[in-house]
């Protein structure tokens, strides 16, 4: 194995998308051996979300649902005044629309999210492009573009330390493709991973998805789509098509 701190560019199965990692391993004898995440010596502390941790869901501008969503946490909506499609959509939670509460979980909500985008670390590694198919262990990681789970799907691995903690920092958007997952492992928990994003969030048809998604602009279910965590959208909308959110 050869240690490379330089951007290494990975092309993951068939697909012509890049994935540049820095401080990655790579066995360059091995065609096709898979890329090593570097394990982090410098662990992240937790992000304090304040009143904005009891949300589910949480818009700036509006909230629309079109079937059968579930929600389990509440729903709000600050400073916008629309929350659409419940029912048909089942809360198991409280409605919340600009009232004191509210407010102040979005004023949490700006807080939490510019303390994720502030985080450094000498061991940071950079992502761009497509994640699917690799495996993060606990750390700060950083994409200065987009990035996208898609050809595979992403494990995050806390390599038995339940308490560990994952931040991603996405520049731009966040995307995933029809049914693809973020699995756990090692004692990892939704409940320790954030994701930064810089612009919106799309999760593609039945796909799986974990952590608390703080994201600038909106952030969109399509239909089946699950999330254990959080949609906390700052200044734009949520939208949602018969999906199962559950707040972890």
């Amino acid at each position: 194995m050869k240690s490379n701190r330089l951007l290494t560019t990975l092309a993951i199965a068939s697909m012509a998308t890049a994935v540049f990692i820095t401080g990655c391993k790579k066995d360059k004898t091995t065609p096709g051996n898979p890329v090593v995440i570097p394990v982090q010596t410098i662990v992240m502390p937790s992000v304090a979300l304040a009143g904005a941790a009891n949300f589910a869901v949480l818009a700036g501008s509006s909230v629309t649902n079109t079937g059968a969503t579930n929600i389990t946490g509440d729903l709000g909506l600050s400073p916008g005044t629309s929350i659409g499609g419940f029912p048909p959509g089942i809360l198991v939670g409280t409605q919340r629309i600009n009232d004191v509460l509210v407010n102040q979980a979005k004023l949490d909500a700006t807080t939490a999210y510019n303390d994720l985008a502030g985080r450094t670390s000498t061991d940071i590694v950079t992502l761009s492009g497509n994640i699917g198919g690799l495996t993060l262990t606990p750390g700060l990681y950083k994409s200065t573009s987009t990035l996208a789970v898609s050809s595979g799907d992403v494990t995050f691995d806390a390599q038995g330390d339940a308490s560990a903690v994952f931040i991603i920092q996405i520049a731009s958007s966040l995307t995933t493709t029809s049914g693809r997952k973020v699995i756990l492992s090692g004692g990892a928990t939704a409940a320790n991973i954030f994701w930064q994003v810089g612009s919106s969030a799309t999760f593609g048809t039945t796909s799986v998805f974990k952590g608390t998604v703080i994201a600038l602009q909106s952030i969109t279910f399509n239909t089946g789509a699950t999330l254990d965590g959080r949609a906390l959208a700052r200044n734009g909308g949520v939208t949602m098509a018969g999906n199962t959110i559950v707040k972890q």
